[in-house]
């Protein structure tokens, strides 16, 4: 499909979230209702749009599925976010971009960004505008990094090439104006397993972790897998494919660096927040996760978002709960960076 193509769809997407409630509602179809949660109307629109313009996330060879998600992406993601400067970096092997909103001082944090996409799809293009929001809203700068894919590249890959951005940035830390002893983690599914186990094996303080419905377990099948399984974007049939090519075939699920739930001691993580969807396979063990943190004493926000599904945070361009529950993460994000540079305040005049 050209980006032409792309811009028509995604411009028919944006009318029909436009049209009145009723004839929205007519589209949607009969209100959903599982596990006690109402599926918001604009999450069942445009699930139900996808459906009927075949931009659905399919289960195939892993170039057709990087190229679904590129697709999907244009759609929803909005318009470039503006008022936010960007730079192409080198980071090893693969490429990187630092994003610096408008007239920020050096010195500033830093969110490191790692894109999800089952470990198998993903990168700076299909996370740009997210990364963009992130930037802007909180006042922060962004990393975000392309990493090693599977089945190419199959786990543990992502996972060294995760350490590594964060090694880069301290060591760079001048050059990038970031402050090395603000840096915060942050990523949505795979990406978000990215970022727990990063700031799990990490030599360095990490301030603040920001997590998007993140894959935690999978050394087991969890309530929601069964539940939400089909019709909500990311599948159970999915899940289970990306596992398939991200951990040869099933021989490594039970690795803390895949399974991070599995890690004996989880205390030395920072202050967490943790966004997951009613409507997603992976939200019981993103909750679970949640629980296990708060059980260890690591400061840990909860915000379970019923009426939404899998990749919400991707959402930007259409409809308004999405943006609002990643406004909420950025909210979040602010007030543990700030609670993070008053205790480094503190120790420092000690």
């Amino acid at each position: 499909m050209s980006n032409f193509q792309a811009g028509v769809l995604a411009g028919a997407l944006r009318f029909a979230f436009g049209l009145p409630g009723p004839l929205r509602r007519l589209i949607a179809g009969t209100p959903i209702c599982l596990d006690g949660q109402d599926l918001h109307p604009e999450a069942q629109l445009l699930l139900k749009l996808a459906h009927l313009s075949g931009t659905d996330w399919r289960t195939k060879t892993a170039s057709e599925s990087r190229l679904d998600l590129e697709l999907s992406s244009k759609l929803v993601a909005g318009p470039k976010i503006t008022g936010v400067g960007t730079r192409e970096l080198t980071i090893g092997e693969f490429a990187g971009r630092l994003y610096t909103p408008d007239g920020l001082a050096e010195g500033s944090a830093l969110l490191i960004f790692y894109h999800g996409g089952g470990w198998v799809t993903g990168g700076l293009e299909t996370h740009d505008n997210l990364c963009r929001f992130l930037a802007r809203e909180a006042g922060v700068r962004v990393l975000a990094a392309d990493y090693r894919l599977a089945p190419e590249y199959p786990f543990p890959a992502a996972v060294e090439d995760a350490a590594d951005v964060l090694r880069y940035a301290v060591a760079k830390a001048e050059d990038l104006g970031i402050d090395a002893k603000r840096i915060a983690l942050g990523g949505d599914s795979a990406g978000g397993n990215l970022a727990a186990v990063t700031a799990h094996h990490a030599e360095t303080d990490i301030a603040f972790l920001l997590l998007f419905y993140p894959g935690v377990d999978a050394s087991v099948r969890r309530r929601s897998r069964e539940i939400f399984g089909n019709g909500f974007f990311l599948t159970d049939e999915k899940m289970d494919w990306f596992l398939d090519q991200y951990s040869a075939g099933g021989a490594d699920r039970h690795d803390p660096r895949l399974s991070i739930m599995l890690a004996d001691d989880l205390s030395n993580l920072p202050p967490t927040y943790i966004a997951t969807a009613g409507y997603d396979p992976l939200r019981d063990e993103g909750e679970a996760f949640a629980e296990r943190l708060a059980a260890e004493g690591v400061p840990v926000v909860l915000r379970r978002h019923e009426g939404l599904f899998h990749g919400f945070a991707n959402v930007l361009g259409v409809g308004g709960i999405f943006r609002e529950a990643v406004s909420e993460a950025v909210g979040a994000l602010r007030t543990g960076l700030a609670l993070a540079n008053s205790a480094q305040d503190v120790a420092e005049t000690a």
